[in-house]
């Protein structure tokens, strides 16, 4: 089940990555004291008490008016309200209430999401709440006072967070279909591909809301199977303000990838692989998502017999962190190869499901022993007592050793290249989880 999605919504400069930074226990954003710093990493996995959600910063860039602002914000407002669980709506009590927060306000108050109301910056609670009660005219519910830089409060907050997870816990639950996000930097094709798909087999079913986000799923029925497509293109209104328009599709690839059981990278076959398919890809990997690259626009590159072969060689140079991921050719406009995509989801679901015997798995961790010794420091070696499989999507294994220390990350590297060599698991990413247990 996905986990649920926590937007950070509110004007440059009142301390969205502060608050970021301290729920994410560690320093990912950019913070400095100039609107618009924050860059980059804009998502992270936050565990408080027994709940895990993503959170995800919308920063804000420095404007030349006030009329770019509430752009702006109007903005992040509306990718907060499509993608997110939680809205917290953030405000500072050192410049008081303005008239842009008003406005964004208003509308989340229409988009029936739950908003939490919270205002920063509040370092003394007994000076300060009464500039903090000036917020209750918003309208939206009881302000929230915290301090992100001293860290205080944010219990509180989180305790509101949380309550409102409860209503989507059993959602997705029942809903066995395979879901399959197709992300990509804009305009290479990603809505071209399902409604090609769409078109080609003429089963579509509906255009039925996402369960808990706004986001339309498609569904398509091939060969009496049903899939759900995640279209993250359809999502991306117009914006004025170009250099956002990258961050804010990586925010809405995030909350796809988020719910997807299999996620479809889409690229350009004359642009090659940049670097913002490399972080959509990273993305897709971190979180142990099936995947599988698709190049698009095959049929517009000119090819000889090394054609396919040296753009594959280049495509796993540059994603070699993913040597599994399967990759595909293809042409939205010309329907090339697009009818092998459903095989290949199949395979990589196949995969994703794989359960491998503990004494199976054994006898491929011996072997791989006996060929290759465990590594050694200052007169200890790494002794492997035995692995098991825990869980699935992604296959997940545990490893019990004498010292995690001597288990370095190229020995780990070792053992499921030989899982692979054994099972293949294409296409699905591989946990490796590392356990100490003393020796009797």
């Amino acid at each position: 089940m996905s986990k649920p999605i926590v937007a950070i919504v509110g004007r440059p400069n009142v301390g969205k990555s502060t608050l970021f930074n301290a729920m994410a226990g560690e320093m990912i954003s950019i913070v400095k004291d100039t609107p618009g710093v924050t860059r980059d990493r804009i998502y992270a996995d936050v565990t408080w008490l027994n709940y895990t959600f993503t959170m995800i910063d919308t920063g804000g860039i420095e404007p030349d008016t006030n009329d770019i602002i509430l752009a702006q914000m109007r903005e992040q407002a509306e990718i907060a309200m499509e993608t997110a669980d939680v809205i917290i709506f953030m405000t500072d009590v050192r410049q008081g209430l303005v008239d842009a927060d008003a406005k964004v306000a208003d509308m989340l108050r229409r988009s029936h999401k739950p908003v939490i109301l919270t205002v920063n910056k509040v370092d003394s609670f007994e000076k300060m709440m009464p500039d903090v009660y000036e917020f209750y005219n918003l309208g939206i519910g009881d302000p929230i006072p915290i301090s992100a830089g001293s860290r205080l409060g944010i219990g509180d907050l989180l305790e509101k967070v949380v309550e409102n997870f409860k209503t989507h816990d059993e959602e997705e639950e029942e809903d066995e279909r395979p879901r399959v996000a197709i992300v990509g930097k804009p305009n290479v094709g990603k809505s071209s591909i399902i409604n090609k798909l769409v078109g080609e087999n003429r089963v579509i079913v509906s255009d039925i809301a996402g369960t808990t986000r706004d986001a339309v799923d498609t569904e398509i029925i091939r060969n009496g199977k049903e899939y759900v497509f995640i279209d993250t293109a359809g999502l991306r209104r117009k914006s004025k303000v170009k250099e956002e328009l990258e961050r804010y599709s990586i925010i809405r690839t995030v909350s796809a990838v988020e719910r997807a059981d299999i996620v479809i990278i889409v690229i350009d076959a004359k642009e090659g692989v940049t670097e913002q398919d490399a972080k959509i890809a990273g993305i897709a990997h971190d979180r142990g998502k099936g995947i599988l690259i698709t190049v698009n626009k095959w049929d517009a590159i000119e090819k000889n017999d090394k054609t396919i072969y040296e753009y594959t060689n280049k495509v796993r140079e540059i994603l070699s962190y993913m040597p599994y991921a399967e990759i595909l050719f293809i042409s939205a406009m010309t329907g090339q190869r697009l009818n092998k995509m459903f095989d290949m989801i199949d395979v990589i679901i196949q995969n994703q499901n794989l359960r491998v015997a503990t004494g199976v798995l054994n006898e491929i961790l011996a072997e791989a022993v006996a060929l290759q010794q465990p590594p050694s420091d200052k007169g200890k070696r790494l002794k492997i007592y035995y692995m098991t499989q825990v869980s699935v999507k992604p296959p997940t294994f545990v490893v019990f050793v004498n010292s995690k220390e001597l288990m370095h990350f190229s020995y780990t590297r070792y053992i499921e290249n030989k899982v692979r060599e054994a099972f293949g698991f294409k296409g699905t990413s591989l946990k490796f989880i590392i356990r100490e247990r003393k020796e009797n």
